[in-house]
C-alpha cells in the first residue's frame, strides 16, 4: 500500500543533515514517481524547515560583500552563498509540493518534487567543489532571509509561484552569466561547468513555474501577466530590476509581457 506523500515531505523539511535532506528529497521524487507515496493532507507542511547544526544565519544587511569571483577567498564566498541557495531550494520545492499540490493536478505534484530532486543535486556538486577548495557548506555565514518567501506566500499557491521560481529563480537567469564569465576570467573552469549546469536547469525550474502559474490563473479567471505584477507588488519584498536575460526568460515562458514594464 502507497504510504503517505505529506508524512515523507514533512520528515524530510525537519531534517537538519544536509545529505540526510538531499537523500530523501531524491527518494522521494523517486518514490512518487514509481507510485509508492500517495497524495493526502495527513499532516500539515511545518512553518520552518530544519536548519544544519552551527549554521551561522546573518540578516542581509549584515553579510559581508563579495568580490567578483577574481581571488579563491572571493570564489569560495560565492560558491558558499550559491550552496546555502540551493539548500533552501530544496526546501522550497518539498513545500511547494506538499503544501500546494491540492490545489493542482498530481503532475504539478511530479514536477515540483522533480526540481527538489534537481535542487539537490546541485547542492551536492557545490558543496563538492567547495570541499576541493578545502571548504565546505557551513564554514561561512549565510544569508538568513531565504525562508521569508515562503513565509509570506504560505496560503497562496500562485503568490508562491509568482514569488519563488518566476522572481527570485528568474533573477538567477539574468547574473548566472555574468558569474560563470567571472569564473572562466579567473581560471575556475570547474566551477564554471557548474554553475552552466545549475543556469540549464533553472531555466526549466522557472519554466515549471511559469506554467502552474498560467494554469491557476485561467483556473480563475486571471491575466497571468496582471496577476504576476499585483503579486510581486504587494507579496515581493525584494527588488526586481534590470539587466533582464531576456532570452532565458523568453525560453523559461517568462514573456516581457511580465517584467517588460520595470525593465
Amino acid at each position: 500500500m502507497p504510504e503517505s506523500l505529506s508524512v515523507a515531505i514533512v520528515a524530510a523539511l525537519h531534517l537538519t543533515n544536509p545529505y540526510q535532506k538531499l537523500t530523501a528529497a531524491r527518494h522521494i521524487a523517486r518514490d512518487w514517481h514509481r507510485g509508492r507515496l500517495i497524495a493526502d493532507e495527513r499532516v500539515q507542511m511545518p512553518d520552518a524547515p530544519g536548519q544544519p547544526t552551527g549554521l551561522i544565519q546573518l540578516p542581509p544587511g549584515r553579510m559581508k560583500r563579495r568580490g567578483k569571483a577574481g581571488s579563491e577567498r572571493s570564489r569560495i564566498a560565492l560558491l558558499h552563498a550559491l550552496t546555502h541557495i540551493e539548500y533552501i531550494a530544496i526546501d522550497l520545492a518539498l513545500d511547494m509540493a506538499g503544501r500546494f499540490g491540492r490545489h493542482f493536478p498530481p503532475d504539478f505534484i511530479g514536477d515540483w518534487l522533480s526540481v527538489a530532486a534537481d535542487e539537490s543535486m546541485h547542492f551536492a556538486l557545490l558543496n563538492r567543489r567547495l570541499r576541493a577548495l578545502n571548504s565546505h557548506y557551513g564554514a561561512l555565514p549565510v544569508h538568513g532571509g531565504l525562508w521569508e518567501s515562503a513565509v509570506a506566500t504560505a496560503n497562496d499557491p500562485l503568490a508562491r509561484l509568482a514569488i519563488v521560481p518566476m522572481a527570485l529563480e528568474a533573477r538567477g537567469l539574468d547574473v548566472t552569466p555574468t558569474t560563470i564569465e567571472n569564473f572562466e576570467k579567473a581560471g575556475d573552469f570547474i566551477s564554471a561547468r557548474i554553475l552552466q549546469r545549475i543556469f540549464n536547469d533553472e531555466i526549466r525550474h522557472v519554466a515549471t513555474g511559469t506554467k502552474w502559474f498560467e494554469y491557476g490563473c485561467a483556473a480563475h479567471g486571471l491575466h497571468p501577466p496582471n496577476h504576476w505584477q499585483m503579486l510581486i507588488n504587494q507579496r515581493f519584498r525584494g527588488q526586481l530590476k534590470p539587466p533582464f536575460n531576456a532570452s532565458a526568460r523568453e525560453a523559461a515562458g517568462l514573456s516581457q509581457l511580465y517584467w517588460g514594464a520595470i525593465a
